[in-house]
């Protein structure tokens, strides 16, 4: 198995998803509501001997990277102005966490493993930050924010598998990106499986796009094959859901929870372009329910990242 070249660069990614982002959807808070994550990325080549002879032994020959990431996830019910919410519908529920995880690059597929920890309820800040930036907008509050999912501290193992497999070489090329993820802990127990379908230019640059977890995510990682990398994205995931505290409510306390549909599926659609250090993406997600009797059929919501290499 190849090992790709080294890297020197480290790369910082600011993103945010938001529902009110979504196509058509106007300015309309719920279900998944905002998703807003800082990245930093490692060069190649920096890490203990000992972990990265652990991305060997594990994975192969390959170059191995770490990451740092802060991340806040926030959810609110359809009818966010009703008080107290609709018992039947999805609770109130902010996340905040910092993961930390291994990445590790053959030319072919990335693979990443990952520790998520945190806390999911009002310590989480999540009625600060969504109610604050509707009073910077001139918009009204979310009213239930009183309901939502209490105090518990929150940890996930996290584990992911891209490969990339080139369909059409040339000037205008396509490949697919299949991908396996899954995580466990007492924040979300799932498995994912998908791809995603690109045509463009330079699409050995990276995996694909990033997105905020759980999602088909080519994570963080670019290296510029060219002068200008474009390329254009489609794909699909099923994601099989055994437990999610933002739906099922806290672990060893009563408090706000639905009835959560065991199986979820999203589409994406999105271009991605890299020019010098910079790489701008943009994803437009639907979604299925996620929660029994879920308003408004399928959620939709944006994703918005930029990355910058230094």
């Amino acid at each position: 198995m190849a090992q790709p070249p080294s890297d020197p660069a480290g790369i910082w990614t600011l993103q945010d998803e938001n529902s009110s982002v979504a196509t058509g959807s106007g300015l309309k808070d719920k279900y998944y509501v905002n998703g807003l994550r800082l990245n930093w990325t490692s060069p190649t080549d920096t890490l203990p001997a000992s972990l990265s002879n652990f991305g060997n032994w594990l994975w192969g020959p390959g170059r191995s990277r770490y990451s740092i990431e802060l991340s806040q996830s926030m959810y609110t019910p359809a009818n966010n102005q009703i008080v107290p919410p609709d018992p039947r519908d999805r609770p109130y529920a902010g996340v905040l966490t910092a993961t930390a995880s291994l990445l590790h690059d053959t030319d072919s597929s990335r693979s990443i493993l990952g520790l998520q920890a945190g806390v999911v309820g009002p310590d989480a800040l999540a009625k600060q930050m969504q109610n604050g930036f509707h009073s910077l907008i001139g918009y009204g509050p979310s009213r239930g924010w009183k309901y939502q999912i209490h105090d518990e501290p929150v940890a996930d193992l996290l584990a992911e598998k891209i490969w990339r497999v080139p369909l059409v070489r040339g000037g205008l090329q396509m490949d697919a990106l299949p991908e396996v993820a899954g995580g466990a802990g007492n924040l979300r127990v799932y498995g994912l499986a998908g791809s995603v379908f690109r045509i463009g230019q330079g699409l050995d640059s990276d995996y694909g796009v990033a997105r905020v977890n759980p999602g088909l995510s080519g994570s963080d990682v670019y290296v510029p094959t060219r002068n200008l990398v474009w390329y254009f994205f489609a794909g699909a995931d099923g994601q099989a859901v055994a437990h999610d505290i933002t739906i099922d409510g806290n672990t060893f306390q009563s408090s706000a929870s639905a009835t959560r549909e065991p199986f979820v599926g999203e589409l994406e659609i999105g271009f991605a372009v890299i020019l010098g250090r910079a790489r701008v993406s943009y994803t437009q997600v639907i979604q299925t329910e996620e929660i029994k009797g879920q308003h408004g059929g399928p959620h939709q919501f944006g994703s918005l990242a930029l990355s910058l290499r230094y």
